[in-house]
C-alpha cells in the first residue's frame, strides 16, 4: 500500500523548485530507479475557483471558501476583484473571507490578468456591471488568445465593447443600470467559456438573460457550462436548461454563506498518467470520480487501460486531460489518434502543435497533425533519438506537466520554463520529487 503522504497545493507561500535555483530556464528529469508511490492531497480546481471568487464577489453578503486553488490564475482574478471594491482576504486554501455589496466598481487602472483565461473571460462580461470604462488586459501569450465571440455578444446584448485584435486587451463601457436585451445567441464553438462568462453576470442583469448557443456547432467543453449552472444555483441564482444549448438566468441576487471548492481533476491527470507509466501506487487520495462533474475525471479510466489504451480517444469532453494522456500513449501497445481536440489550439498555446513537437523532440516521427487530429505512433519499447530531449513547452503549464511524465521511462527529458506551472499546480515539482519524480536545474 502508499506508505506516503504528500499534501498538494494548500498554501501559497515562496516556494522553490526543488533543487532548483533562479534563474530557472530548464529543469532536467532524474529517472526514478524505482515506481511511484505516495498519497497525494489534490489542492483544489483552479476553474472552480475562478467561478467562487467572482460569485462570492456578485453576492450582497459575506462568503467564506474552503478548498480554494492559490496559483497565479487565481491570484489575478482576486487581484482584479479587490480593484473593483471587493475585501477579498490573503488566498488560502484553508479559508478565504469574501465581503461584497455584489456591485463592481470601475478601477482606476486596466485589469491585468497574466495569461489566466478564466480571469479574462469572465471578468470581461462581469465588468459591465460596473459603471464606468473597465479595460481587461493580460501578456503577451494572453493577447493572442481569442475573444471576439464574447466581445460581440455583449455588444449585442446593448454593452460597449472593443477589442482592436479580437484578443485582449478588451475595453467595455458598463453600467449598473443599463437596460440590455434579454436573449442573446453566442458562438460557443471556441471557448466554452464565454457562455459561463455570460452566465454568472446575467441574475444581475434587470431582466435576466437567455442565452442560446448559435447554430449547430457543438460546445467544447460543455461539462464546464454545466458546473457553472451548478455553482450558480448554489450561490442562489435560478437557472435552467433546455437541450444543453441554451440556459434562462433569471434576475437575482447571489448569496452563500460558506461553499467549498472541489479538487482540481486536471491536476489529477498527472497523478493518474504518472501512475501508469510507473506502474506504482500512486494515488490521488481526496477525490471520487463517481460524483464529480469536472470533464477530464473521465479520463480516468483512459489511463487505467495503459498499456492498452483504445486506437481512438474523443478529447472533446476531456480537453485539459490530452495533453497527459498524449505523453502516456507514446509508450502505449498500439497507435492512438486523439479527434474532437480543435479547441486545443486556442489555449494557452497551440497544444495540437506543441504536443506534436514534444512528441517528435523525443522521436521523430512519434507524432503527426492529420487536420485537427493529433496521431501518436505508439511504442511500448520507445527509445530517444538522442541524449537529451529538450521539450519546448511554450510556456504552457500542461505541456511542462505533461512530458515531465516521460522521464518515467526516458533519460535526457529537459523541461523548459518549468515555472509555467505555478499557473495551475504551484507546486507540482516538489509533489513529484517527494513521490519519486525528480528535477534538476540545467
Amino acid at each position: 500500500m502508499p506508505n506516503q503522504l504528500t499534501k498538494c497545493g494548500h498554501r501559497r507561500k515562496d516556494r522553490k523548485l526543488t533543487n532548483i535555483t533562479e534563474p530557472q530556464q530548464a529543469v532536467k528529469i532524474v529517472r526514478p530507479q524505482n515506481s511511484l508511490n505516495g498519497l497525494v492531497i489534490v489542492s483544489g480546481s483552479k476553474s472552480l475557483s475562478n467561478r467562487a471568487l467572482l460569485l462570492a464577489a456578485l453576492s450582497s453578503s459575506t462568503t467564506e471558501l474552503t478548498g480554494c486553488l492559490v496559483s497565479d490564475d487565481t491570484i489575478y482574478m482576486a487581484q482584479s476583484l479587490r480593484k473593483m471594491g471587493v475585501e477579498i482576504s490573503e488566498l488560502n486554501a484553508d479559508k478565504i473571507i469574501i465581503k461584497s455589496s455584489g456591485r463592481l466598481s470601475a478601477p482606476s487602472e486596466p485589469l491585468f490578468v497574466g495569461n489566466a483565461g478564466t480571469a479574462a473571460r469572465f471578468l470581461t462580461a462581469a465588468v459591465a456591471l460596473a459603471d464606468g470604462v473597465v479595460v481587461v488586459d493580460g501578456d503577451e501569450d494572453m493577447q493572442k488568445r481569442p475573444i471576439m465571440p464574447l466581445v460581440d455578444a455583449l455588444n449585442r446584448l446593448g454593452i460597449k465593447a472593443s477589442s482592436a485584435t479580437g484578443c485582449p486587451p478588451v475595453t467595455v463601457e458598463g453600467s449598473s443600470n443599463a437596460d440590455l436585451m434579454t436573449e442573446i445567441e453566442i458562438d460557443g464553438g471556441l471557448s466554452s467559456q464565454y457562455v459561463s462568462a455570460l452566465m454568472m453576470m446575467a441574475p444581475r442583469l434587470k431582466n435576466g438573460l437567455k442565452i442560446t448557443i448559435s447554430g449547430d456547432a457543438k460546445i467544447g467543453g460543455f461539462g464546464y457550462v454545466e458546473i457553472t449552472r451548478k455553482m450558480m444555483q448554489e450561490f442562489g441564482a435560478e437557472v435552467s436548461t433546455a437541450g444543453g444549448n441554451s440556459w434562462q438566468v433569471m434576475a437575482g441576487q447571489y448569496g452563500r454563506a460558506e461553499y467549498v471548492v472541489e479538487p482540481d481533476y486536471s491536476s489529477c491527470t498527472y497523478i493518474w498518467g504518472a501512475n501508469a507509466l510507473s506502474g506504482g501506487e500512486l494515488v490521488a487520495d481526496n477525490i471520487d470520480v463517481g460524483i464529480t462533474a469536472q470533464p477530464d475525471a473521465k479520463s480516468k479510466a483512459l489511463f487505467d487501460q495503459f498499456p492498452n489504451m483504445p486506437s481512438v480517444i474523443d478529447g472533446e469532453q476531456m480537453q485539459d486531460a490530452v495533453p497527459a494522456l498524449a505523453v502516456v500513449a507514446a509508450f502505449n501497445n498500439v497507435p492512438v489518434r486523439f479527434v474532437g481536440i480543435a479547441n486545443l489550439r486556442v489555449k494557452e498555446c497551440d497544444r495540437i502543435e506543441v504536443i506534436a513537437a514534444g512528441l517528435n523532440a523525443i522521436k521523430t516521427g512519434l507524432a503527426t497533425v492529420e487536420g485537427d487530429d493529433l496521431i501518436v505512433h505508439s511504442d511500448p519499447n520507445l527509445q530517444a533519438d538522442g541524449a537529451e530531449n529538450r521539450i519546448d513547452t511554450a510556456r504552457d503549464h500542461r505541456i511542462a506537466m505533461s512530458f515531465a511524465l516521460a522521464g518515467i521511462r526516458l533519460d535526457g527529458m529537459v523541461i523548459e520554463n518549468p515555472k509555467c506551472v505555478e499557473k495551475t499546480f504551484p507546486n507540482f515539482w516538489e509533489v513529484m520529487a517527494e513521490v519519486g519524480l525528480k528535477a534538476e536545474a540545467v
